[in-house]
C-alpha cells in the first residue's frame, strides 16, 4: 500500500521535524476513526526529513523516545504533505512530479503550486507546531505525552523560548497546554537544556555549521541564501567564525548566489551578528541601516530570520 510522506524543509530544524511527526500521527488517527477529513486519502502518513538532524532536534527526539524519521529528498511519484514551508527552494526535489495533499505552514506563502485544490493551512504564528496542536484540538484527537513533548520543544525552539518577535499568544497558550500533557513543569529550564544542545558546535565542519539551518530565496531575480546558528553565547563560535566565513565564500561561488547571510544569534544577549558575503554591500545597508563592518554587522534585538532578516532584505533587493 502506498504512503503519504509528511516532509519539512531542507536543512530541517526542530519545528520542521517535530511538526511532521505530529501531523503524521494526527492524520493517521483521523483515518482510523473514519473521519471525513481524511476520506479522500486513506494511506498511512509517514514523517520524513530532508537532511541530517541538528543537535537540538536529536536531543528532543531522544528525550521523548521518538525514532528519527527516515531520510527522503525526492518527491517524484509520491504523495506528500509539506509542513513548515511552501517554497520550491526549500522543498523536495522533483516536487512537480509529486502529488501534494496538504500544506501546513507559518511562513509567508511561497511559490509551490498545485493543479488541484488542497488542504492549505497557513497562520501567522511563531511555530508550525502551534498550528498542529490546534488541529489536534479542532478534531478532538488526544495528544500522546511524547507527541506533546516534541510539539512543545518545537514551539520553544522556533520562538526562542518566547523571546523572538514572531511569538504570539497563540504559541504561548499552546506551549502551556502541551507542557501539562508532556509533564514539563519548568518550561525555561527545559528550553535551556535544548539551547545547550543547539549550541554544540564541537567537531562540526564549517560547512555543516553553515547548513545547520539554511534556506534559499529568490529576491528580485537574485539567488540569496540565509542561514542561522543559535548559541547561548557567541564565544562558542569565536574559533570557527573565520572558517565559516571562508565556507560562505565558497558556497556563494559554487551555488551562484548574489548574497549569503548567516545569522550568528546570541540567545542570552538577544541579538545577532550577521555575517555577509555579497556582490553588493549597499543592499545590506538598505536593509538594516548599517554599513558592513568588515565581514559583519551587529543587529541588536534581531533573532528571527523569518520576520527580521528576510523581509528587509527582500525590500532592499526590490528597492
Amino acid at each position: 500500500m502506498s504512503k503519504i510522506y509528511v516532509a519539512g524543509h531542507k536543512s530541517p530544524d526542530t519545528d520542521s521535524v517535530c511538526s511532521a511527526i505530529g501531523y503524521a500521527y494526527l492524520r493517521n488517527q483521523l483515518v482510523k476513526a473514519g473521519s471525513p477529513y481524511a476520506s479522500t486519502h486513506k494511506e498511512e502518513a509517514v514523517a520524513v526529513r530532508q537532511g541530517d538532524l541538528n543537535p537540538e532536534t536529536e536531543f528532543v527526539l531522544k528525550h521523548f523516545g521518538i525514532p528519527t524519521p527516515e531520510l527522503m529528498t525526492d518527491g517524484a511519484g509520491k504523495k506528500v504533505i509539506l509542513v513548515d514551508h511552501s517554497e520550491r527552494g526549500q522543498t523536495l526535489d522533483n516536487i512537480d512530479q509529486a502529488e501534494i495533499i496538504a500544506i501546513i505552514d507559518h511562513h509567508k506563502i511561497g511559490d509551490v503550486t498545485t493543479p488541484n485544490p488542497i488542504t492549505f493551512i497557513n497562520m501567522p504564528t511563531g511555530c508550525t507546531a502551534s498550528i498542529v496542536k490546534a488541529l489536534f484540538d479542532f478534531f478532538k484527537v488526544e495528544i500522546p505525552k511524547e507527541i506533546a513533548g516534541i510539539l512543545l520543544a518545537a514551539i520553544l525552539s522556533d520562538t526562542v523560548a518566547f523571546k523572538s518577535v514572531t511569538t504570539t499568544e497563540f504559541d504561548k497558550k499552546a506551549a502551556e497546554e502541551l507542557a501539562k500533557i508532556a509533564g514539563i513543569e519548568d518550561l525555561m529550564a527545559f528550553a535551556m537544556e535544548m539551547f545547550k544542545a543547539k549550541s554544540d558546535v564541537a567537531g562540526k565542519s564549517p560547512r555543516d555549521l553553515l547548513y545547520r539551518d539554511f534556506k534559499d530565496y529568490m529576491m528580485a531575480g537574485k539567488k540569496v541564501g540565509a542561514g542561522q546558528i543559535e548559541v547561548v553565547s557567541l564565544d562558542l563560535l569565536a574559533e570557527v567564525k573565520d572558517a565559516i566565513y571562508e565556507e560562505m565564500q565558497k558556497v556563494k561561488a559554487e551555488g551562484g548566489y548574489h548574497t549569503i547571510v548567516l545569522m550568528l544569534t546570541d540567545i542570552m544577549k538577544e541579538g545577532t551578528e550577521l555575517l555577509v558575503v555579497t556582490d553588493d554591500p549597499s543592499v545590506i545597508e538598505k536593509a538594516f541601516g548599517k554599513k558592513l563592518e568588515g565581514k559583519s554587522i551587529w543587529l541588536d534585538g534581531v533573532m528571527s530570520r523569518k520576520k527580521q532578516v528576510v523581509p528587509p532584505l527582500e525590500k532592499a533587493f526590490g528597492a
